[in-house]
């Protein structure tokens, strides 16, 4: 009879313990680990990110060098063009770090996660948004080139790349409050957004999805196809001698803007509808998860070479990287030197004016 009461006494204690609703609301989660993911994430990922960090070393210490020797800091878009190579190798600095990370574990401490992560975003965010004034600086100086002349000076340009620096940041600061190291049973220490409840992580993720979409793509395309558009419908009403080569670039630059960023934001965009659909952060699509790495990183790797992309499309900037070339590899001047004379000759005769 003891024994009955006693079993009688146990199952009220459990199902009041199980009816407690505040049981598992306090429980620390981390978002959506997966084994066969990391796995192609540790043979994939370190080799993409050291191919685009060497690319962006050497393609931003190229123009910072143009830079130094044959241009001042006295314009805009020397101005704006500083700023993208900085935030380009910012971003590029951060990818040694997660290659590392990516093919065996974290092994740089919490304060560098949580630097490395910020770093990282904010590079990202501020090399969009200064492609972006980039693209909005030439609308004005071809499209509205006599009602711009007096406002596009220095302080317009350090003025607006301060504001840029400062949404990147405020951008940025998610991964300072949210990345820390923690140790995963088979991987290790890793490196993520953890150590908040699983209603928080879900809406900063959302959060930082849309803020993605909608801030630093969305409304940077619509804003370089607009001014792009205006731009060549200019050029094509003057007698530009070389106007079909401007159009040409024109279109490689939108269709190349176009190519790289579209499959990842999209990407985000359905992670982002994923999630919300299940309401459970933890419970990823591995398809996404693929996608992901795949669309990032040709995302990352236009992001690491556009100072070089949007530099040498300029005929100064080609002359002075063969100037620059020359001089270090003598036996290449005369090779460099009849090459340039000739696309001169060439663009100055009156039945070439689509030539290249």
């Amino acid at each position: 009879m003891d024994t009955d009461e006693d079993y009688d006494l146990f199952l009220e204690l459990f199902n009041e313990s199980s009816n407690d609703s505040t049981y598992v609301t306090n429980e620390l989660v981390t978002l959506c680990v997966k084994a066969d993911v990391n796995k192609f994430g540790a043979t994939f990922i370190p080799v993409f990110y050291h191919i685009n960090f060497l690319l962006s070393l050497v393609g931003n210490g190229l123009v910072l060098c143009i830079m130094y020797k044959y241009e001042k800091l006295n314009t805009v878009t020397n101005i704006f063009l500083l700023n993208l190579v900085i935030s380009d190798i910012l971003f590029a600095g951060s990818l040694p770090f997660w290659a590392t990370y990516h093919s065996s574990e974290w092994i740089f401490g919490r304060a560098l996660c949580k630097l490395v992560g910020s770093m990282y975003s904010i590079g990202f965010y501020s090399s969009i948004l200064f492609l972006t004034l980039m693209t909005f600086d030439r609308y004005l100086a071809v499209v509205h080139a006599i009602t711009a002349a007096k406002s596009r000076r220095k302080l317009y340009a350090c003025t607006l790349s301060a504001a840029v620096w400062f949404v990147s940041i405020l951008a940025g600061m998610k991964e300072l409050v949210l990345y820390d190291v923690w140790k995963h049973h088979d991987m290790g220490y890793m490196c993520e957004e953890t150590g908040f409840s699983h209603a928080v992580m879900t809406k900063w993720k959302l959060v930082g999805y849309y803020q993605q979409f909608l801030v630093f793509f969305l409304l940077p395309l619509l804003m370089v196809l607009y001014c792009y558009i205006r731009i060549t419908v200019r050029i094509m009403s003057t007698r530009m001698r070389e106007k079909c080569r401007a159009v040409k670039l024109i279109f490689v630059i939108i269709f190349t803007f176009f190519i790289c960023w579209t499959p990842y934001n999209v990407v985000i965009l359905l992670r982002a509808l994923h999630i919300s659909r299940t309401d459970n952060s933890d419970d990823c699509s591995e398809a996404l998860d693929y996608a992901l790495y795949v669309t990032r990183n040709v995302a990352y790797l236009y992001c690491c070479v556009s100072p070089v992309f949007y530099t040498f499309v300029g005929k100064k900037f080609q002359s002075h990287f063969i100037k620059l070339m020359s001089k270090r590899i003598p036996c290449l001047k005369n090779t460099l030197l009849t090459s340039q004379s000739t696309r001169t000759t060439s663009q100055r005769s009156p039945y070439t004016n689509c030539d290249y």
